[in-house]
């Protein structure tokens, strides 16, 4: 009896401690499958997008519990530093955007993880590729695989405030710029000084962007900044010395029109206060003109025309266009990453509606001949620049080359150095960078 009494207690203490391990065992696995995730994500202020990726962010994390998503917005010329800061130090966000030529190094330099096709909805790269316009992707591929998918595909033309036209007596219709020298005589006539400061600009260049929108100023009359071989850098030196002339001409020290001290032209137009007549910028633009001052939107006092060529140009090419890619951080663990690629892929998965809300094109094929995108107001001005164009330089060293760009437009604006000077020196550091490269 005493035998069987201590059989009954062993067996029940071994289901016990069975039970137990098993309770144990399901409750460990549960916790490692609801491990908690934190998706950090960087990108540049957009009010309008803030409002859809806010949306987006707290809808993934409600069938998501176990992942919270923080996103934080900094200006565009902010955030690039930010990002490269970041990265430098090993402490770089989950997922980030920035344009491509400064989003590239990190991928040359194994900082970014290749996209997880699965996780993001897709079965590999070629069928990615297949809903994207032709080339889109390419600035994001290496050695076979996708780094990122594009929020945006981005070009710039002249916006036109016709109000501010009118009152320099000028006829917006007939009147608005088709050349650089169009653009210097138009601002003569318009522009307005206290003294030597200018309270109000006919135009002005978006000087942190040189890879952008001045690379092309020089391509229409020959230059270029790389040669097709990849040997010879800042080719083409009639080319460099007449338009850093230009510039000059354009600047404090010359006709007084302009200047990289000023607040962005871009940032002023949409409040309509007499303090700038055109632009340089995005279709973007007028999705933050509407929400920012809907009366001048919906008045008909603006326009949008393309960006202009020299009087003796050889090449007629447009602003470069740039994507804004998502990519997430290589030094993250791989469920980080898979939860980081889904989120990216349900955000980009509302196509139309960042259209709709932010007027910002993703490059797929479905959205770019859409109706929707044909609705939208100089689309079509938006659409023509764009054959006329090609993409942003991008390389291991664009983000370097872009800052000895704007160190040249500044010596020659602000310190008034001679533009041969400038050129020179230009073209002998960005040749040392490419043929460390070579």
């Amino acid at each position: 009896m005493k035998k069987k009494g201590c059989f009954i207690i062993l067996a029940i203490a071994v289901i016990s401690l069975c039970a137990a391990f098993s309770f144990y065992s399901f409750f460990n696995h549960k916790s490692k499958e609801d491990e908690h995730i934190v998706l950090e994500m960087w990108t540049h202020e957009d009010s309008n997008r803030a409002l859809l990726e806010d949306r987006y962010a707290k809808e993934f994390m409600q069938t998501h519990p176990n992942v919270e998503i923080n996103i934080t917005r900094q200006s565009s010329t902010k955030l690039i530093e930010l990002v490269q800061t970041a990265f430098a130090a090993g402490e770089g966000p989950t997922i980030f955007n920035l344009s491509i030529n400064d989003e590239y190094p990190l991928i040359t330099t194994g900082r970014v993880a290749p996209m997880d096709y699965e996780a993001a909805g897709y079965k590999d790269a070629e069928d990615v590729k297949s809903y994207y316009i032709d080339g889109m992707l390419d600035p994001v591929t290496y050695n076979g695989e996708i780094y990122g998918l594009p929020l945006e595909l981005t070009n710039w033309c002249i916006f036109i405030n016709k109000k501010v036209f009118r009152d320099a007596g000028l006829d917006p219709e007939t009147d608005y710029p088709k050349t650089w020298e169009d653009i210097v005589r138009l601002s003569e006539k318009i522009v307005i000084r206290d003294g030597n400061i200018l309270v109000r600009r006919g135009f002005d260049f978006r000087y942190p962007y040189f890879l952008e929108a001045m690379v092309p100023m020089v391509e229409q009359l020959g230059g270029k900044l790389i040669s097709d071989d990849g040997k010879e850098a800042i080719v083409g030196e009639e080319a460099w010395i007449k338009w850093l002339t230009f510039m000059q001409m354009w600047g404090p020290n010359g006709l007084n029109l302009g200047s990289p001290t000023y607040k962005n032209a871009r940032s002023l137009f949409n409040y309509d206060n007499n303090d700038i007549a055109m632009a340089q910028t995005g279709l973007y633009q007028e999705a933050r003109m509407k929400s920012d001052n809907p009366e001048f939107f919906n008045s008909g006092e603006w326009m949008v025309v393309p960006y202009p060529v020299f009087e003796d140009a050889v090449v007629d090419t447009a602003a470069c266009y740039y994507g804004h890619y998502y990519m997430v951080n290589g030094d993250c663990d791989e469920k980080t990453r898979k939860v980081a690629w889904e989120f990216i892929s349900y955000m980009l998965s509302h196509g139309e509606e960042y259209l709709e809300e932010v007027a910002i094109i993703q490059p797929t094929k479905a959205l770019f001949n859409s109706e929707a995108f044909k609705a939208k107001p100089y689309s079509d001005v938006f659409a023509k620049d764009f054959e006329r164009g090609h993409i942003v330089y991008y390389g291991e060293s664009s983000s370097a080359i872009q800052s000895l760009l704007r160190t040249a437009v500044g010596s020659v604006m602000l310190q008034n150095e001679s533009p041969r000077s400038a050129y020179l020196k230009l073209k002998s550091a960005v040749q040392e960078i490419i043929d460390e490269k070579r």
